[in-house]
């Protein structure tokens, strides 16, 4: 199922979305300027590698706390195709502007960076040793999705199924998409290779999608609500 957009008016003007929606693809832009060889050692450098932590967290004296830490922010930043980019990318563009709009800009951001950090600790938890980079905008783009499922689950969400375009409550294709990432984050933790396997990180997405769920209440709306639909 792909959205194609909702039908849930907003009241203000989604800066901080638009920001890292075009924040996210002037830095993929310029990943696709780099050679294989520089865009790996990018993706090694800046991309969250979780037996590093173990590393870290052994005593090893091989990477510093900067240099565990750092990555899971810029992680969030960076991606591997345009494919993954572009995706990622669509969903924040359907769902985050609702999503700031009922939180205000500046929480809205606190709100997205948090959710992205939880998301990527819980993919670190399961896949503690693995020595894959993990990257992209997926964990912290869960936990705007969370939150619309908790606060928006009756809007219509425009959704093409195959040879179908049909209007569909928002809480059956959001609730299907974290069904769907479940199921798969355990059937790849069953993998008898899972530690060192690449692919998407489905545990990122869960753990991002339950904190944006539990943390959208807790964040509070905004106090300043505007009494006109912005289209």
């Amino acid at each position: 199922m792909l959205p194609i957009r909702d039908d849930q008016p907003r009241f203000s003007t989604p800066l901080v979305n638009s920001f890292l929606i075009g924040l996210n693809l002037l830095i993929f832009f310029f990943e696709a300027t780099l050679s294989r060889r520089d865009f790996n050692g990018l993706v090694n450098q800046f991309g969250v590698v979780p037996a590093h932590l173990a590393a870290l967290l052994a005593g090893s004296p091989r990477y510093s706390l900067l240099e565990v830490v750092l990555p899971l922010f810029t992680s969030m930043f960076l991606h591997g195709s345009w494919l993954h980019v572009i995706g990622n990318m669509w969903f924040l563009y359907i769902f985050g502007d609702n999503v700031e709009d009922y939180l205000g800009h500046f929480k809205y951001l606190v709100f997205y960076l948090l959710t992205g950090l939880i998301a990527m600790s819980t993919q670190i938890a399961v896949n503690l040793h693995s020595s894959v980079p993990t990257l992209g905008a997926s964990g912290a783009i869960a936990g705007v999705l969370g939150a619309y499922f908790v606060l928006y689950p009756r809007a219509r969400v425009l959704t093409w199924f195959f040879v179908f375009v049909l209007w569909v409550p928002a809480w059956v294709i959001l609730g299907y998409w974290f069904v769907l990432n479940f199921l798969s984050g355990t059937a790849t933790s069953l993998a008898v290779q899972g530690q060192n396997m690449g692919g998407v990180a489905f545990w990122a997405h869960v753990g991002g999608f339950v904190s944006g769920a539990l943390l959208v209440k807790v964040f509070g709306e905004r106090r300043l609500r505007y009494p006109y639909a912005v289209g």
